[in-house]
């Protein structure tokens, strides 16, 4: 078996509004947890309890998303001053 080698080079990385786009995810997670909670026993009964508790831990890792691409930031706009 031969090891697959690229053709061509990678494309730069794109970089765009990090902060923004986390931040955007991290509310779009909160916002299905909120909608599912009025259906907290249909979810209990069904056994898709999980469903709730996903949307949820979504978006509190957003929020732990949200303070690591800030420092992030940063630690660029510090880096390209120096």
């Amino acid at each position: 078996m031969t090891k697959w080698t690229p053709r061509h080079e990678a494309p730069a990385p794109l970089e765009g509004n990090v902060v923004a786009t986390i931040t955007g995810g991290t509310i779009v997670w909160f916002v299905l947890f909120l909608v599912q909670l009025p259906f907290y026993g249909w979810y209990d009964d069904h056994g898709h309890l999980w469903w709730l508790w996903t949307c949820l831990a979504g978006g509190g890792l957003g929020l732990l998303g949200i303070w690591y691409v800030r420092a992030r930031e940063a630690a660029i706009r510090r880096s390209r001053e120096q």
